[in-house]
C-alpha cells in the first residue's frame, strides 16, 4: 500500500517535475543575467581598466601598464647623461610594481634595480616612482626616453562613457531616425500579416496550401541572401537607399514569419464563433474586424514586441539601405561608425551604449506585454 505522505499526485503537493522546472528556470535566469552585469558593470569602466582585468576584479586593485616620457634635462655625469625625476609627476603619488625600457616588455624589472637596457644605457626606478636613466654616448640624447611601468590602480567608476554618448554630436537625429525607421517598419507588417493570415486560415481559394508552403519556405531564406537583389530592385522602382526603402526591406523580411506566426493563432480561434457570425450575414471583413482581429491580439502584440527589437537593433539593413550621410544615420550606424570607429575596440562606449539604446525597447516590452495579458484573458472568457 502507497505511503499516504507522498505528495506525488495530490492536488496542491509539488512534484518532482516541478521541483525541476523551477530550478530550470533559476538556473536559464542567471545564465542570462551573468553577462547583463557584467555589460553594465564594463559601461562605467574605462577602456584601460577593462583591458586589464575582467569585470568581475572591478571591486578591486588592478595592475595597469602606462608609457610616460621623462621630464627633465640631461645632466653629463662621469657615467654619461643622466636625467632623473619621478614617474607620477609632481605632487603625484603611486606604487610601481614592474617597469621596462621597451613597450613590448613593460614589466621586465623589479622596483628598485637597475634594468641593463640598449647600448649600455641603464634605468633605475623605485617603488614610489623615483628613476634614474643614464645613457653613455658622448653627444647628449635628442630626446627624453619612454619609460614603461606598472601600477596598481584603485577602482573607479565613472559616467565618462554615458556622457560621451548622450552628448555626441547627432545623436538626437540618430535617436529620431530610429524611431523614424521602427514605427512604421513595425506596422506595416502587422497590417499586411493580419489580412494575410486570415486569408490563409479561414477562406477557401485556389492555391491556398501552395502559398502557406511559400511562406515557411520564406522563413529560411537567408536576410544576407536578399539584401543585394532587394536593393537592386528598390534602385530600379526609384526609392534606393531612403526610408521608404528601408520600412519596405524590414515588412519583407519580417512578413512571412508574421504571416506564420498570426495564421497558426487565428486557426486555433473557436470556429464556432466565426461560422455563427457569418450565418448572422456578417462578411469576411466584418469577422475579421469585429472577432477576429480582437480576439488575436496577443499574437499580434507577440510579432509587434520582436518586430520592434529586431528593427531597433538593427545595424546591417540599415547599413544597407539607408543614405551613407550622417543626417541619416540610426543610433546603431551612428554608435558603430562614429563613437567606436573603424576597430571598434572601445568596450565601455559599447557597453554604456548597449544600456542607452535598451531604454525604449524596455518600455515598449513592458507596455505590450501589459496588453498582451488583458489580451490573453478577454479571450479565456465565453
Amino acid at each position: 500500500m502507497a505511503a499516504a505522505s507522498d505528495d506525488d499526485g495530490i492536488a496542491g503537493g509539488r512534484s518532482g517535475l516541478s521541483i525541476v522546472t523551477n530550478l530550470s528556470v533559476v538556473f536559464l535566469v542567471v545564465l542570462w543575467l551573468v553577462p547583463t552585469i557584467g555589460l553594465l558593470v564594463s559601461s562605467f569602466r574605462d577602456r584601460d581598466a577593462i583591458t586589464a582585468s575582467g569585470w568581475w576584479n572591478a571591486p578591486f586593485p588592478v595592475e595597469q601598464n602606462f608609457a610616460v616620457g621623462a621630464d627633465g634635462e640631461f645632466e653629463q655625469t662621469p657615467e654619461g647623461w643622466v636625467i632623473e625625476g619621478n614617474l607620477f609627476g609632481e605632487g603625484g603619488s603611486g606604487e610601481v610594481t614592474a617597469f621596462g625600457g621597451r613597450r613590448a616588455e613593460p614589466n621586465a624589472f623589479e622596483p628598485g634595480t637597475t634594468g641593463e637596457l640598449v647600448r649600455g644605457r641603464t634605468l633605475t626606478v623605485e617603488t614610489n616612482g623615483d628613476f634614474r636613466y643614464v645613457d653613455p654616448a658622448e653627444e647628449e640624447p635628442r630626446r627624453a626616453p619612454t619609460i614603461y611601468f606598472g601600477s596598481e590602480v584603485p577602482p573607479n567608476f565613472t559616467t565618462t562613457n554615458y556622457e560621451t554618448i548622450l552628448t555626441s554630436a547627432g545623436m538626437d537625429v540618430a535617436f529620431i531616425n530610429t524611431l523614424t525607421v521602427t514605427i512604421p517598419a513595425t506596422i506595416i507588417p502587422i497590417l499586411i500579416a493580419a489580412f494575410a493570415a486570415y486569408a490563409l486560415a479561414w477562406m477557401d481559394f485556389p492555391f491556398r496550401g501552395a502559398l502557406i508552403a511559400i511562406v515557411v519556405g520564406l522563413l529560411v531564406v537567408p536576410l544576407q541572401l536578399a539584401l543585394v537583389p532587394m536593393l537592386q530592385f528598390h534602385n530600379e522602382i526609384g526609392i534606393g537607399q531612403s526610408f521608404y526603402g528601408i520600412w519596405f526591406a524590414h515588412t519583407g523580411f519580417g512578413l512571412p514569419l508574421a504571416i506564420y506566426l498570426l495564421r497558426n493563432y487565428m486557426v486555433g480561434l473557436p470556429r464556432d464563433i466565426i461560422e455563427s457570425a457569418k450565418v448572422d450575414g456578417a462578411t469576411d471583413f466584418q469577422v475579421f474586424t469585429k472577432i477576429v482581429l480582437p480576439l488575436s491580439f496577443p499574437a499580434l502584440a507577440s510579432f509587434a514586441i520582436f518586430q520592434f527589437l529586431w528593427t531597433w537593433n538593427d545595424l546591417l539593413v540599415a547599413k544597407v539601405f539607408l543614405p551613407s550621410n550622417s543626417e541619416s544615420w540610426v543610433m546603431t550606424v551612428k554608435i558603430a561608425d562614429d563613437l567606436l570607429g573603424s576597430r571598434g575596440g572601445d568596450w565601455g562606449i559599447l557597453a554604456a551604449a548597449a544600456f542607452v539604446s535598451i531604454a525604449v525597447p524596455l518600455v515598449v516590452f513592458f507596455t505590450m506585454q501589459r496588453y498582451l495579458v488583458r489580451g490573453l484573458l478577454a479571450g479565456s472568457v465565453k
